[in-house]
């Protein structure tokens, strides 16, 4: 398991350095094989703990450290055509201190070219000649230093970060767009450096298989208290939580809407259902696919990416269903966006759900393409 500290510190106090809270936790119980720094400094020789039986385990260590006077957050004000080439864009970017013209390949960089001055510009990862990065175009990751050098013309002596030059994910498809409330100027390794605990979570320790559930531990082994983050989100429009900063509990009504049946109550013994109206499908906050992919896995939709996320910081398996999809597969004849017809009411039909273990030879195609063919455990 995957454990970003910055997400850790969500819960609880992190008051000692990262390399004595991985031996503390591999002493509990919760053996951290590796330690993956994102921008933070790496320790000067190498990590050892001592496991519950008094074994000495090392601890891998890896990752690139960002210079403050180097790798810093800065604003694209305006993407322009490049005379000369149709692939790559000059930026109009800004470091904190002066202004500056960039010359990039990223895609998606693109679709702001030749539109003049944005009205609200483009928060990235900036690195100045000199920087120590991963080379994006190599396999792996090889460090490379920024130097100057002439490029169709232009002179190029600094760069727009993708994550895989960062060390953040394999990602060199286009450069980072950072949230709008990432301070032009500041050290990225202030706004967002990192580390990554990767624990190994045996049966026995299944009460730390969270986020959540790692930062009792932590609190347990530190004496530093756990925060109370229950309930609790960011708020970008100001409409989910009330005055105290809680969620707002209320929602659509579902009663009516869809119905449930739990085949074995055994093995499901509840089943929750929650309707949520109005949803505009887009990509997460930055901060957002960040964590999910310092935690191992892949940012899908804002709607995707929230089940994931929830189900990573509380260890609560979540599921979001199409609501409308789910109604069109019964013949409904709604249309798309109207309210589904209730239980009580018919001749409309409603959405049924159905828990239950696979059937002997049962085929399925999982999202990897692979069709797997199942049996009932």
């Amino acid at each position: 398991m995957k454990v970003p500290i910055s997400w850790l510190k969500d819960f609880v106090e992190i008051t000692i350095p990262i390399e004595e809270l991985a031996r503390r936790l591999t002493l509990a119980g919760l053996e951290v094989e590796a330690i993956q720094y994102v921008g933070l400094p790496l320790p000067a020789g190498k990590v050892e703990g001592h496991t519950s039986d008094n074994l000495v385990l090392e601890i891998n260590t890896s990752g690139i450290e960002w210079a403050a006077d180097k790798i810093v957050v800065a604003s694209v004000s305006e993407v322009m055509p490049h005379p000369n080439a149709d692939r790559l864009v000059l930026c109009k970017l800004y470091d904190g201190e002066q202004e500056h013209i960039i010359l990039t390949g990223a895609p998606n960089l693109f679709p702001y070219k030749g539109i003049g001055r944005l009205e609200k510009p483009l928060k990235v990862a900036y690195a100045r000649e000199g920087a120590q990065i991963y080379d994006g175009h190599q396999p792996g990751q090889v460090l490379t230093t920024l130097k100057r050098a002439k490029i169709r013309g232009f002179d190029s002596y600094s760069m727009i970060c993708s994550e895989k030059e960062l060390g953040i994910s394999e990602d060199h498809e286009g450069v980072i767009i950072l949230d709008d409330d990432a301070p032009v100027g500041a050290p990225l390794v202030a706004y967002m450096g990192d580390a990554v605990l990767d624990i190994s979570i045996l049966p026995n320790t299944a009460r730390a298989a969270s986020i959540l559930g790692v930062a009792r531990e932590v609190a347990a082994l530190t004496g530093a208290p756990l925060k109370d983050e229950s309930g609790k989100m960011k708020d970008e429009g100001g409409k989910m939580k009330d005055e105290g900063g809680r969620v707002k509990a209320g929602g659509a009504a579902i009663e009516g809407r869809v119905s449930i049946e739990i085949t074995n109550p055994e093995l499901n013994p509840r089943f929750v259902l929650g309707l949520i109206e109005n949803v505009e499908i887009r990509p997460s906050p930055y901060w957002v696919q960040r964590r999910l992919k310092l935690a191992g896995m892949r940012p899908i939709s804002n709607i995707v990416d929230v089940t994931n996320y929830a189900m990573l910081e509380i260890g609560e398996p979540l599921h979001a269903f199409d609501y409308d999809v789910l109604v069109g597969r019964i013949g409904n004849p709604l249309q798309k966006g109207a309210p589904a017809g209730r239980i009580d009411n018919p001749p409309h039909k409603v959405p049924k759900i159905i828990t239950r273990t696979a059937r002997p030879g049962e085929k399925l195609t999982t999202l990897d393409g692979v069709e797997r063919t199942l049996d009932e455990k």
